[in-house]
């Protein structure tokens, strides 16, 4: 495992995460999934000791995934193991009717922070992200308040925020010259490279870059049946179609093809292509078995230089309709 700088914090993050979405289990909020499906805890725990054992010290989480379970699964597994590197986030809650709110107040984010600690056994959190803040949230102020004050008390060390799938400049913008964001969480892989130019500027201002959704739920993986149907409890059954599956997998074919000359997985293409750009500090791939963490793990290969210019140059030609469609999709 190679480790990585984590912007201008002290903190070195393995160039993997463990993206722990999914450990969260199959949870609706009214008829709307926000989990990936049904899960064990044992496996899910299991998944999180191996992805350690093999030289992974970042885990991304949210006090919403599974509504605080998967919290407290790393708690469980982990406690305060000062080797462990943990991000978690705030700003979702479930609001009156059953419906997901958004709650950037100072109470709110405070209050969360407290349950946060509890559920994952921890004195403080290394990195507290606000889940999805718009400018509006950052303009009134509270959230960075809540922010800096959990910073002053200890209860945090640093803190960042999780940017918008398909349009992440606007708080970028805002924050990028305060001085106070340490990290930035991003949409970035094959088909969404919206975020390119974020990561010079990030790596310009020394702050570190967060890669997310780098497999994008599995399509890039280069083995996803256009017939397979999800989990009404996994939150791809409302987002991907076999229309859409079917695109992708012939779009990629003839990248595929060509990185496979070069020696590359499909797989080993989607997760090695954003540790090739120069700015970011670690992807999270979702992991919810050993085997999973095994595979996402080894799948990193080097730099290859003609690959990462074809895989830009085809984005820009093709590959960026993919994202439009995707966001037409919800």
């Amino acid at each position: 495992m190679n480790y990585r700088k984590f912007g201008n914090t002290d903190l070195m993050v393995s160039e993997t995460g463990f993206g722990a979405w999914g450990t969260g289990g199959a949870v609706k909020i009214g008829n709307i999934p926000i989990g990936w499906g049904e899960t064990d805890d044992k496996v899910s725990s299991k998944a999180l000791l191996k992805a350690f054992d093999m030289g992974v010290n970042f885990y991304d989480t949210a006090d919403f995934y599974g509504l605080g379970k998967s919290e407290e699964i790393i708690g469980k597994t982990f406690k305060n193991d000062k080797d462990v590197i943990i991000a978690s986030k705030v700003g979702h809650r479930v609001g009156d009717g059953d419906i997901i709110q958004l709650d950037y107040s100072k109470s709110h984010i405070i209050s969360a922070c407290e349950k946060s600690l509890k559920r994952l056994q921890r004195n403080e959190i290394d990195l507290y992200q606000l889940h999805s803040a718009k400018v509006s949230h950052l303009q009134q102020g509270e959230c960075i308040e809540a922010m800096e004050k959990l910073k002053e008390e200890g209860k945090i060390r640093y803190w960042g925020i999780s940017l918008n799938t398909f349009d992440p400049y606007p708080e970028f913008n805002f924050l990028k010259n305060t001085g106070l964001c340490s990290s930035y969480q991003i949409v970035f892989n094959i088909i969404n490279q919206k975020a390119l130019n974020l990561i010079s500027e990030a790596e310009e201002i020394k702050t570190s870059i967060i890669a997310r959704m780098v497999l994008q739920f599995g399509l890039l993986t280069g083995n996803m049946n256009p017939n397979r149907e999800f989990e009404s409890t996994d939150h791809r059954s409302f987002r991907l179609n076999q229309e859409f599956i079917d695109n992708v997998n012939q779009t990629l074919q003839p990248l595929f093809a060509i990185a496979a000359k070069e020696g590359l997985s499909p797989i080993e293409l989607a997760l090695s292509f954003p540790l090739w750009q120069k700015g970011i500090s670690t992807i999270i791939p979702g992991i919810k078995t050993e085997s999973q963490a095994i595979e996402n793990i080894n799948s990193v290969l080097p730099y290859n230089e003609m690959l990462n210019k074809l895989i830009k140059q085809l984005y820009h030609e093709d590959l960026f309709k993919l994202t439009d469609l995707m966001q037409a999709l919800g």
